[in-house]
């Protein structure tokens, strides 16, 4: 109904607005409001001059109207006489209250984005969710909120995952936003994405080849490193510290230490944790095992369906901890890459 709602105003919009107004107060709120939100603000605010205008037309205005939007019509909706009211009432659930007040109180409209944000309206999704990644939340919100909705989406799932319900938050809470503002924010951003461009930045993953880094260090210097950064951020040194030793890294054990460690582990636990491993890995596993443990192991790996990558990581996670708290205790020795064994 909206599509030929939309179709029939158009062809209506031809012969004048006030006809537009008429076929929208005769088709009745709801789809009035469907056919609202297919329009932009130009088209809305012939519509308003027609609502305007409608009163002074005869009372026979609004059922020849209708009887050229669709001759089937049997009765007629809607009071010419409270068209401006109603059809103000209708556009402001369709467009928001900013745009029905500009259109039917004839305020000129604020300038469209490109003009106030300049290439920032025009940025890449990823090349801006790298800029504002460095800004406040308000300024991200600001900024998204008057995008495309699609533009503002993909930079939206480009960002921090910890920033998003915050952005969207102050998202939800604004309502205008003065130009000058909006072009102070996209002239800093523009300089940004124009230096961004210039110097061939690109994502890196830091954290990554800072793990890389530690686990090429004997356990002494990761001890010290780990101190340090513990000083200043706790939350980090934790999630470093669990991620330094994983569960690959389990085949870097001399085989009394893996038989130690498979002493104190659940058989289920590492059915599971051996589903997603590497050949060598596994087999690592499997050779310090008697040869019926390493057998029924087999077989139950065989024998086990699908199982969730999230069930898989667990276990392993699980698994390489028991190896650290062993270590901690004294009970095994953690070799890392970069160390040999005599």
């Amino acid at each position: 109904m909206a599509d030929s709602s939309q179709n029939a105003l158009m062809d209506a919009s031809g012969v004048g607005c006030q006809r537009a107004a008429a076929v929208l107060l005769g088709i009745g709120p709801e789809t009035a409001q469907a056919v609202f939100k297919l329009f932009g603000e130009p088209e809305l605010r012939r519509v308003a001059i027609g609502a305007r205008e409608l009163r002074s037309r005869p009372p026979t205005a609004v059922q020849e109207a209708l009887d050229l939007f669709v001759t089937n019509m049997e009765t007629v909706g809607g009071d010419q006489a409270a068209g401006d009211d109603l059809l103000r009432e209708v556009a402001e659930k369709a467009l928001g209250v900013d745009v029905a007040r500009r259109a039917f109180d004839g305020a000129v409209p604020p300038p469209p984005p490109d003009e106030v944000l300049g290439p920032v309206s025009q940025a890449d999704p990823e090349a801006l969710a790298m800029v504002l990644g460095r800004e406040q939340p308000q300024t991200i919100a600001l900024v998204l909120s008057s995008l495309e909705a699609w533009r503002a989406a993909g930079v939206m799932d480009r960002l921090a995952e910890k920033v998003r319900p915050d952005v969207i938050r102050r998202m939800a809470t604004i309502e205008s936003v003065s130009p000058d503002v909006l072009r102070e924010v996209g002239h800093a951003l523009s300089s940004e994405l124009k230096a961004l461009v210039a110097g061939g930045m690109r994502k890196v993953d830091g954290k990554a080849t800072a793990l890389e880094i530690l686990r090429r260090m004997n356990a002494q210097q990761q001890g010290v490193v780990l101190a340090e950064i513990e000083k200043d951020d706790g939350g980090l040194a934790s999630e470093v510290r669990g991620r330094l030793f994983t569960f690959a890294d389990l085949a870097n054990l001399a085989d009394r230490d893996l038989q130690a460690l498979l002493r104190e582990i659940d058989a289920q636990r590492l059915t599971v944790a051996l589903k997603g491993a590497t050949a060598d890995v596994r087999q690592k596993f499997l050779s310090n095992l008697s040869a019926r443990a390493a057998e029924m192991l087999n077989d139950d790996l065989q024998a086990m369906g699908p199982v969730k990558l999230s069930s898989v990581e667990a276990a392993q996670q699980e698994i390489a901890k028991s190896a650290q708290e062993l270590a901690s205790q004294g009970r095994i020795t953690i070799v890392g890459p970069s160390e040999k064994m005599l």
